[in-house]
């Protein structure tokens, strides 16, 4: 990873951090390639078993570094270009692509939230913050539309009039009201811990299991019930009698004495 977004893996739970503290996370180009790499990079890894996002310093991440990417006009077309058979760009990759892990991907946000940073706080499956966390669908106040995946993300929290009120205003709003309004899974003084503790949670059950399951929601939420119906069977049957299923019936079986452990991820 480059020095703009750093990775630890410990007891198989990966810590993505961005770590631009002096610009508040602002994202550069940088940054929008070390996020994109480090997601991609997780995909991969069939050890881990959950994702924590979250800011270096003071915030989570303030949005778009305007001056930054609008002196180079190369950078912003690379951010808009789809390469290949792609569907997202490299500015939607960094919210799109957490949802490509599959794993739990949570974000814990503090400070500032606003724009693009929110948009990838979106893409996890959870959002930890702190009440006093400022959030903003800031694009409007640079004459933009948010374009870095929130048109998928947003649809499956909120009502669309709530959708385009927030956006053609880009009010701000703290960590309570984003929870009013079901923007954020948990509000608390302690995200992080609180996300940590989710995490080892979620790592005691069936690693097939919570990936069909992400993938299950993610491709249905706003899916016709015939496809909606499909997809619980073919993922179901993934699932019936392999190893890690057979593992959950064994570890819940209070007269099974040594446990099948799981492995890990099939894919």
């Amino acid at each position: 990873m480059n020095e703009r977004v750093t990775l630890e893996i410990v007891d198989n739970i990966a810590v993505v951090t961005m770590n631009r503290p002096d610009k508040l996370n602002a994202l550069d180009m940088p940054m929008f390639e070390g996020l994109a790499k480090t997601a991609k990079k997780l995909a991969k890894n069939r050890d881990i078993r959950a994702v924590i996002l979250r800011g270096e310093g003071n915030a989570f991440c303030s949005g778009l570094d305007v001056k930054s990417i609008m002196k180079n006009p190369l950078a912003a077309a690379k951010l808009l270009i789809k390469p290949g058979r792609k569907i997202s760009n490299l500015a939607q990759d960094v919210g799109y692509l957490w949802r490509q892990v599959p794993v739990p991907v949570i974000a814990v946000t503090q400070g500032k939230c606003w724009g693009g940073g929110f948009q990838i706080a979106l893409g996890a499956d959870f959002r930890y913050t702190m009440p006093d966390c400022e959030f903003s669908i800031m694009e409007m106040k640079w004459g933009l539309i948010p374009d870095m995946s929130g048109s998928i993300t947003l649809r499956e929290l909120i009502p669309i009039d709530l959708a385009k009120e927030l956006t053609m205003t880009a009010r701000i709003f703290d960590g309570n009201e984003a929870k009013e309004m079901g923007l954020v899974s948990h509000v608390s003084e302690k995200p992080f811990d609180d996300a940590l503790a989710f995490a080892k949670e979620i790592s005691k059950r069936s690693p097939d299991a919570i990936a069909n399951a992400k993938k299950l929601f993610n491709e249905t939420w706003t899916a016709t019930e015939k496809v909606a119906l499909w997809w619980e069977t073919k993922l179901q049957k993934q699932l019936i009698g392999r190893w890690n299923q057979r593992a959950s019936i064994s570890q819940n079986n209070p007269k099974e004495k040594n446990p099948m452990a799981f492995k890990k991820r099939s894919k």
